[in-house]
């Protein structure tokens, strides 16, 4: 069954994995396949792909285009995903010809979301995706995730929102100093005194 993940912090540990930084030492493994230093493009084959910190949507392209740029690995028909993702984003397809760049930052985050959908994901790897939006608009990103992850993508979720993250994530991983220092159910983190205290601010 794919699951929703969630680690507090560490952006770099995505961006490791993603291949666009390289590991001093220890290793990256997919399902019992050693992929540790391979470059981007062939993570994104490998079904791996990665909704970064900040949105960083191509400012100056449409909103289409940027959705064709998730794709830019495939060679088939996108005809079918970019129905799926307007499906998710109903807001995208009734900006589909506006360059990105004028969207709000939840129709960005939208659109961050879509492009690496289109690649077709196993293994979405999401950092951050609330920074900086309105909670309404918050509210609607993660009932996304939830909605992507319920049509079968897997989720690693990188997430200062706490309380929004474990009330969604299947399991919980609470890094410090780069090392997991608790873990379990998300449900259950959020009944942990040590994670209340020091990330529910109770």
């Amino acid at each position: 069954m794919p699951a929703v993940h969630i680690s507090a912090g560490k952006s770099t540990t995505l961006r490791t994995i993603a291949g666009l930084v390289s590991p001093v030492s220890g290793s990256i493994s997919l399902m019992n396949e050693d992929i540790t230093g391979r470059k981007p493009n062939e993570i994104v084959a490998k079904g791996i792909t990665l909704v970064p910190e900040g949105r960083r949507v191509f400012p100056d392209l449409t909103v289409l285009e940027n959705l064709k740029v998730g794709a830019y690995l495939r060679k088939d028909d996108l005809t079918e995903d970019i129905r799926w993702v307007y499906s998710l984003f109903p807001r995208l397809e009734e900006r589909a010809w506006q360059a990105a760049g004028t969207l709000s930052g939840g129709e960005q985050q939208m659109l961050s979301v879509g492009r690496a959908l289109m690649s077709r994901p196993r293994l979405m790897m999401m950092d951050e995706p609330s920074l900086g939006l309105a909670p309404l608009v918050v509210k609607g990103i993660f009932d996304i995730i939830r909605e992507i992850n319920r049509q079968g993508v897997t989720i690693l979720l990188i997430e200062q929102n706490a309380n929004m993250a474990l009330h969604t994530a299947d399991m919980g991983f609470v890094l410090e100093t780069g090392r997991i220092t608790l873990s379990g159910p998300g449900k259950e983190l959020l009944k942990n005194e040590a994670v209340k205290k020091a990330y529910l601010g109770k």
